[in-house]
């Protein structure tokens, strides 16, 4: 296995000259508010140095957190403590990692063994059916899914029947149709990887469905991007997702139709917080 990434670098600190052949940006006292590579300076027509080697440790980050495997093991682990019952792990028809970022249509649909394990389940009527997939960023998952899982599950615990977790190597986000609609369920979450961006290789992405089945395209989708503790947090995020399934349920859709209106509503202290401009928005996978 890959040595794991080391964590995201905090907020830059300001640029502060080298030597007179640095010329700071009028810009710089604003970088305390975001990480986002702003008011770098110059030396020349050149970034300074340090500068340069911030950038090149991002994409360093982002380039080992697409590749590196997920700990499958230890996220298992993890959710069966979080859930009665039991964890299914479940493999897309990418048989490893190389192929998985090269066939992006491999990583929509199911092993031929995964799909076999989930026809061979006992009939079992479920509402709705988490699925916790690397994506293009296996340190998202191993981050944030446990957090957020904690938060989330006892939130929808009396109003939904919620089938097995699945935890799926080299998924993309339609792999979730299938698993949704193999385990029978009405609605379909995926916690997923998001790609990584040079100040957010550890972002995961919330894709819920409505009446999931293969073949569905991203206009059936709801997503909720950038959960992180450096970005949406996980009180937030919960909050959006509660709201955003029972207006499903409601509504019986997913997807364009349905827009996102928590905000509206009471919610947590934290949840009421308004993005900060240090919350960068991410990419999402598809």
């Amino acid at each position: 296995m890959s040595p794991r990434p080391s964590a995201p670098a905090a907020l830059p600190a300001p640029a502060e000259p080298a030597s007179p052949a640095v010329t700071p940006n009028p810009w710089e006292r604003l970088r305390q508010f975001t990480s986002a590579r702003i008011a770098l300076g110059r030396a020349g027509t050149s970034l300074p140095t340090r500068a340069h080697l911030d950038f090149a440790l991002a994409h360093a980050q982002a380039r080992m957190a697409v590749h590196t495997e997920l700990d499958m093991d230890g996220l298992a682990a993890g959710l069966q403590a979080l859930h009665t019952q039991p964890v299914l792990r479940l493999h897309s028809a990418a048989q490893d990692r190389p192929t998985y970022l090269q066939r992006p249509d491999l990583g929509r649909r199911l092993s031929a063994e995964s799909r076999a394990l989930l026809q061979g389940l006992p009939a079992a009527k479920a509402d709705m059916a988490f699925v916790v997939a690397d994506g293009l960023s296996s340190l998202a998952i191993e981050r944030n899914a446990l957090p957020f899982l904690r938060q989330m599950l006892p939130a929808i615990a009396e109003q939904w029947h919620i089938g097995p977790i699945c935890l799926v190597r080299n998924a993309r986000v339609a792999l979730g149709d299938e698993i949704g609609a193999a385990l029978g369920a009405s609605l379909v979450v995926v916690l997923i990887g998001e790609r990584p961006g040079l100040s957010s290789p550890d972002s995961m992405g919330l894709y819920m469905t409505w009446q999931p089945r293969p073949g569905m395209t991203d206009e059936s989708r709801n997503c909720i991007s950038n959960v992180r503790e450096q970005g949406l947090s996980y009180a937030q995020a919960v909050h959006k997702l509660h709201y955003l399934m029972q207006q499903a349920r409601q509504r019986q859709l997913s997807g364009v139709p349905l827009k996102d209106e928590s905000d509206t509503l009471a919610a947590p202290q934290e949840a009421r917080q308004a993005f900060m401009l240090g919350s960068t928005g991410s990419q999402t996978p598809r």
